[in-house]
C-alpha cells in the first residue's frame, strides 16, 4: 500500500484522503475548470456593452482557450516536482485576480488578457487530479480519481447555466466577480485542510519539459491512450457545440436561457466516472474502455433522431447526451486509471501528455462542427460524431489485438537505460564492475526519464514487490 511517491520522508506518513477531502478537491476541480466556461454564454451581452462585434466578443473565449492549452503544456507538469499544497492554493489566488481583472476590464483588449490569465490558472484542475491520485490508497485510487473527474465534468456542465442566471438577476461583471470569490474561498480552505504533498521528483524545469516528450516516445500505451483522448474529447465536443445550433434552429426555437439548461442533463453522465472508476480498482479498465467506445459510438444513432424535432427528438437529444457524457467520463477515468498506475512518478506528466492529446481533438472537432454544420446540417454533424466514434473503436481493436505493456513502472525503458550507461561515469571502459555499472546506469536512467532524484535498486525493488 505504499505509492511511489510516498515513502517516509520529511511529512513522516503518507497522507490519506476522507471522503470529505475527495469531495472538496471534486468541487475544486469543477469550480477551476468552469472559470472558462462562463464567458461562452455572456458573448452577446459582453459584446453590445464593449461595444464591439459578435466576432469579436467570440475571441473571448479563443484567449481563455489559449491561456488554458498553454498551461496545459508548460505549467501541468510542475505538479511532479513542487510541493502541491502551495502550488495549488497559489493558482487558486492568481486565478481570483485574474477574475477581478476580467470583472473591472474597461476595454475589449483588457479582457482578452484577464481571460488568457483564467485559462492559464484554471489548469490547476489537472494538477488536482493527478494529486487525489497520489494521495489515495492503492485499492481506492480509480474511485477517486472518478469522483473528483465528476466534479470537474459537473463544473464544465454547471458554468453555462450559472452563468446565464447571474447575468439575468445582475450583470456579466458579476458573474466574474463571483467565480474570484469561489477561487478565494477555496484557496484559503485547501491551504488549511490539504496535507503536504512533497513532490514526487527534483528535476531542472527544461529537463521536465524533455521527460514529457520522452514518455510519450517510449510509451506506447500513452500514445494509444492519447489517441483515445482525442476521441472522446472530440465526439463531446461535436455535441456541444452542434446541439446549440439546433436547439436556437427553426427546429426548436430555444433561447440561450433554455439552451443553458441542458447542461444540466450532462451532469447525469457524471454519475459514470465513479462507477468506471472503482471498476478500474478491481483491474477492469479494459472492459470499461471497450465499453464506453461501444456507447460513444452508439450514442450518435440516437441523437440524430434529435433533428427530426418534437417530443421524440428531444428526447432522443436527452437520451443521447446522457449516453455520450457517460461514455466520455468513462473512457477518460479508464485512460487516467491505467496511466496513473502504468507511471507513478510522472503522474502530472502524463496528465500534461493526456489532457494536451484531448484539447487538439477538441479544437479539430470544434472547427469541423462550426464548419459543417451550415452545410449538412444536424444529420451531417451526426455522421462526423459516429465516424470520430468508430475510429476510436479501430484504435482500441488495435490495442486489443497488440496489447501495451502496462505493469507499472519500476525501471528505465531499454533506450534510455542505453544513454544512461554511456553518459554515466560508471559505464562502459570505468573501472566498475560490469553489474555495479548496469546498477548505477538503470539508477541514472529512471531518474532522467520519470524525474525521480532519489531512484535507487532498493527503492525500485519494493516498487517490483509492491506491484
Amino acid at each position: 500500500m505504499n505509492d511511489p511517491e510516498f515513502r517516509k520522508g520529511s511529512t513522516g506518513t503518507r497522507p490519506t484522503l476522507s471522503r470529505a477531502m475527495v469531495l472538496l478537491l471534486a468541487v475544486t476541480c469543477g469550480a477551476a475548470v468552469a472559470n472558462i466556461y462562463y464567458a461562452q454564454p455572456l458573448l452577446p451581452v459582453v459584446s453590445e456593452a464593449l461595444g464591439v462585434s459578435e466576432g469579436a466578443g467570440g475571441l473571448i473565449v479563443t484567449a481563455s482557450q489559449i491561456g488554458y492549452a498553454l498551461s496545459l503544456a508548460l505549467l501541468v507538469p510542475l505538479g511532479d516536482v513542487l510541493e502541491r499544497r502551495r502550488l495549488v492554493s497559489g493558482l487558486l489566488a492568481l486565478s481570483a485576480v485574474a477574475l477581478l481583472g476580467a470583472a473591472a476590464s474597461p476595454s475589449l483588449g483588457a479582457l482578452y488578457a484577464s481571460v488568457a490569465l483564467v485559462g492559464v490558472t484554471s489548469a490547476v484542475a489537472q494538477i488536482v487530479v493527478p494529486m487525489a491520485a497520489s494521495l489515495a490508497a492503492d485499492h481506492e485510487r480509480g474511485a477517486v480519481v472518478g469522483t473528483v473527474m465528476s466534479g470537474l465534468l459537473i463544473g464544465i456542465m454547471l458554468a453555462r447555466t450559472v452563468a446565464g442566471v447571474l447575468a439575468e438577476f445582475g450583470d456579466w461583471r458579476l458573474v466574474f466577480v463571483f467565480a474570484a470569490f469561489v477561487m478565494v474561498v477555496l484557496a484559503i480552505t485547501l491551504r488549511l485542510v490539504l496535507p503536504l504533498v512533497p513532490p514526487a521528483a527534483k528535476t531542472p524545469y527544461p529537463q521536465l519539459l524533455h521527460s514529457v516528450v520522452t514518455l510519450v516516445r517510449t510509451e506506447s500505451l500513452l500514445r494509444r491512450r492519447m489517441a483515445l483522448a482525442a476521441v472522446g474529447m472530440g465526439a463531446f465536443t461535436v455535441l456541444w457545440t452542434a446541439s446549440s445550433f439546433l436547439l436556437a434552429g427553426p427546429t426548436y426555437g430555444y433561447g440561450p436561457a433554455v439552451i443553458g439548461l441542458f447542461g444540466l442533463v450532462g451532469v447525469v453522465g457524471a454519475a459514470a466516472a465513479s462507477v468506471a472508476g472503482r471498476l478500474a480498482d478491481r483491474g477492469r479498465a479494459r472492459q470499461v474502455t471497450t465499453g464506453g467506445l461501444i456507447v460513444l459510438t452508439g450514442s450518435w444513432g440516437v441523437l440524430v433522431l434529435a433533428g427530426r424535432g418534437g417530443p421524440l427528438g428531444l428526447g432522443a437529444l436527452m437520451i443521447g447526451i446522457v449516453a455520450l457524457n457517460l461514455a466520455q467520463q468513462a473512457l477518460l477515468i479508464s485512460h487516467q486509471s491505467v496511466l496513473y498506475r502504468r507511471v507513478p512518478h510522472a503522474r502530472s506528466r502524463v496528465t500534461t501528455a493526456l489532457m494536451v492529446s484531448a484539447f487538439a481533438g477538441s479544437t479539430v472537432a470544434s472547427a469541423l462542427t462550426a464548419a459543417l454544420y451550415p452545410l449538412v446540417g444536424w444529420a451531417g454533424v451526426s455522421a462526423l460524431g459516429a465516424v470520430i466514434a468508430l475510429v476510436g473503436l479501430a484504435i482500441w481493436s488495435l490495442e486489443l489485438l497488440r496489447p501495451s505493456p502496462a505493469e507499472p513502472l519500476a525501471g528505465p525503458s531499454a533506450n534510455e537505460n542505453a544513454h544512461a550507461a554511456r553518459t554515466s561515469p560508471t559505464g562502459p571502459g570505468s573501472p566498475a564492475s560490469p553489474g555495479r555499472a548496469h546498477a548505477h546506469a538503470s539508477t541514472r536512467a529512471h531518474a532522467h526519464a520519470h524525474g525521480h532524484a532519489h531512484a535507487n535498486p532498493r527503492a525500485n525493488a519494493n516498487e517490483t514487490a509492491h506491484a
